[in-house]
């Protein structure tokens, strides 16, 4: 077990913190005025999400509202507070939403939901910032950590968050979780013993990151995976164009299951006329075919295609090619990515994971208004692998107050 030395090494980064605050406080206003004067803010998403898969699984027809209150308090002394408040409703319910509603239906992932989206107490000062609370944390491009954002019921954690600017280039950034609040409403949220270290340098091309993830379910018998790893992400001019790249690699291992993985991704676009053109490949590897990376608190809806075919790793792990293009069009923007998806250690029934295309188009009416419409088509490989056609069509319109 790491808890007791990793306990060590958060107290230690923590008393570090405090001793450093004082120098830093200054008053920006009196107390009252920090209550008093804060900002209200309202977001509503309306959205319609449709299924049909391949399978005995009726078509699922999801139509929901989902409400975002917060409150942000003025400053004192480099403090502040936050609460947000987050319901989201099903006007039209004909799906299955994964926590026992709806089980003939394909699953959407949007249940009925009203619950503390975030309240916590933030500082800011000199080099140091920290929070304390629950709230959303997200790191690098969301592969590890993020705040699946795309489905109604954000995941956020409750958490102790730190970070500090050793320099210009150089920034810490440390959280020790102790619940992950996930998107299915309150019911198959997890407690946890997370501790997340993330170390990013600023160089004159691109920022060079290394980073621990060391995962722990609090309960007896739950996971605890442990990844390491390092990303380089940057743009530079090659020809009078931005090309953009990023490289990754971590080791994994779940000492749980007793068994370990590598990841690998690497990725580079540039701008081809008015066209914006991308390409990657991505890697969550194997162990000899019976145990997949696992990503436990990712965006996972960013990553391997729309259609969600792949938010758990399969056993034999997964190969993604993929390709997008995208721009500018009648005053909104638009993107198409095909994913090609294979197995990284084949058996004789599973190699051929699948494809998928994926298209959006999305548009700013105006400073309130946002609207948009998405579609993502998978066709699955192999029978040994589980899986079915599936397509999914989204038409949303959000408000920001």
């Amino acid at each position: 077990m790491r808890t007791k030395h990793t306990n060590k090494f958060a107290l230690s980064l923590v008393t570090a913190a405090i001793l450093s605050a004082p120098s830093a406080f200054a008053a920006e206003s009196d107390l009252g005025t920090a209550l008093t004067d804060g900002k209200l803010s309202a977001n509503f998403n309306l959205r319609y999400e449709g299924v049909e898969q391949d399978n005995a699984a009726k078509d699922a027809d999801a139509f929901t509202l989902r409400t975002r209150l917060n409150y942000t308090t003025g400053v004192f002394n480099g403090f502040s507070a936050a609460v947000e408040l987050e319901n989201s409703t099903a006007i039209v319910d004909d799906y299955k939403d994964a926590i026992g509603h709806g089980d003939d239906f394909s699953v959407i992932a949007d249940p009925d939901h009203t619950e503390l989206d975030q309240a916590y107490i933030a500082y800011k000062g000199g080099k140091l910032s920290g929070k304390i609370g629950r709230q959303v944390i997200t790191m690098d491009n969301h592969r590890f950590v993020g705040h699946v954002g795309w489905r109604q019921d954000r995941q956020t954690f409750d958490a102790l968050t730190l970070g500090y600017q050793l320099s210009e280039e150089t920034k810490v950034s440390y959280a020790y979780l102790t619940k992950r609040n996930r998107i299915f409403s309150d019911k198959k949220d997890v407690d946890s013993k997370d501790h997340l270290l993330n170390i990013s340098h600023k160089l004159s091309t691109g920022k060079l990151t290394g980073y621990a993830y060391l995962l722990e379910e609090d309960k007896t018998g739950g996971a605890e995976i442990n990844t390491f790893g390092i990303r380089y992400a940057g743009a530079s001019k090659l020809g009078g164009n931005k090309v953009t790249y990023s490289a990754e690699f971590a080791r994994q291992d779940n000492d749980t299951a007793d068994k370990s993985a590598n990841y690998f991704a690497v990725e580079a676009g540039t701008k081809v006329a008015s066209i914006n053109v991308k390409a990657g490949y991505e890697l969550l590897g194997s162990d000899n075919g019976e145990y997949g990376f696992a990503t436990p608190l990712a965006t996972l809806h960013k990553f391997n295609g729309w259609a969600d075919q792949f938010l758990g790793t399969p056993a034999q792990g997964l190969q993604d090619i993929y390709v997008s293009v995208g721009g500018k069009l009648a005053g909104g923007s638009w993107k198409i990515v095909a994913h090609d998806f294979s197995a990284d250690d084949s058996s004789a029934t599973v190699d051929d994971l699948g494809s998928e295309i994926d298209a959006v188009y999305a548009k700013a009416i105006n400073k309130t208004f946002k609207a948009g419409v998405k579609y993502a088509a998978y066709n699955a490989g192999d029978a040994g692998a589980g899986k079915v056609d599936t397509d999914k069509v989204w038409v949303w319109l959000e408000a920001k107050f």
